[in-house]
């Protein structure tokens, strides 16, 4: 063979091994962002990527929860003079007949049923008690930004944010349908924030994402850009330049 056509096969089979292992390098590359991109998907929860828990935005029957000043009355089935109506005291506490004063705020009246049950087991034997709440804290809203009735509202029944809009007298002109924002107390220190695009619910027809508002949810409409900068510009000019359909 001739010393040209060796250097040629030589070269050939050289350039052939290094393309087989940058394949090779590439593929598994690949497998190994696919593989990093799946963990990093199957780390993110609830929805918007992560950003909200549907168990905490889209639970429509949270238990309620004892507030200061609601009134309890506690009532023993077999122990009569038990019996008592209390009230939570600022601090968050009732005052029990003849033993410790228990800790009430935030828990439901399962939870105080079974606390108050503990609290009388060295005074009764297997005491069944039962537990009314007499008077509470009527459950509300609010809604604020650009609506046109900004304020505290009932919440009487079953109602989603584009109910609790229409209560507050609908959205104004100045109204950025497409960012209404639904903050939400999910425990004393943790609010968690939903943006919804209202404007594209409407258009499309799809209230899947019309969250059923909870008590205590504040409801905030935004600005739009043009009504932050009117005052800015010349009154004639703005029929020229602002279609409003676009907000």
């Amino acid at each position: 063979m001739k010393p040209v056509l060796i250097c040629t096969v030589v070269v050939l089979a050289v350039f052939a091994v290094q393309t087989g292992s940058m394949a090779a390098v590439a593929q598994e590359q690949t497998k190994v962002t696919s593989t990093s991109r799946g963990a990093a998907e199957a780390t993110k929860s609830g929805i918007a990527d992560g950003a909200s828990s549907p168990d905490e935005m889209g639970n429509r029957r949270p238990p309620y929860r004892i507030r200061k000043s609601d009134v309890i009355e506690i009532k023993f089935n077999f122990a009569y003079e038990f019996d008592q109506t209390l009230s939570v005291q600022p601090d968050g506490f009732i005052a029990l007949r003849d033993t410790d004063e228990l800790y009430a705020e935030g828990l439901t009246v399962a939870e105080l049923r079974g606390a108050v049950r503990q609290a009388y087991l060295t005074t009764l034997h297997d005491p069944e008690v039962t537990i009314t709440l007499k008077d509470f804290e009527k459950p509300y809203f609010v809604a604020t930004g650009a609506v046109a009735r900004p304020g505290k509202y009932e919440l009487r029944g079953d109602a989603t944010v584009t109910e609790g809009v229409a209560m507050a007298g609908g959205f104004t002109e100045q109204a950025k349908h497409s960012q209404v924002v639904l903050f939400r107390r999910i425990s004393g220190e943790r609010t968690e924030a939903r943006i919804l695009n209202v404007k594209q619910m409407l258009k499309t027809r799809n209230l899947a994402e019309d969250f059923h508002l909870r008590a205590g949810d504040l409801l905030y409409v935004p600005q739009n850009t043009i009504s932050k900068i009117r005052r800015y510009l010349p009154t004639s000019s703005l029929s020229t330049y602002v279609n409003p359909t676009q907000f």
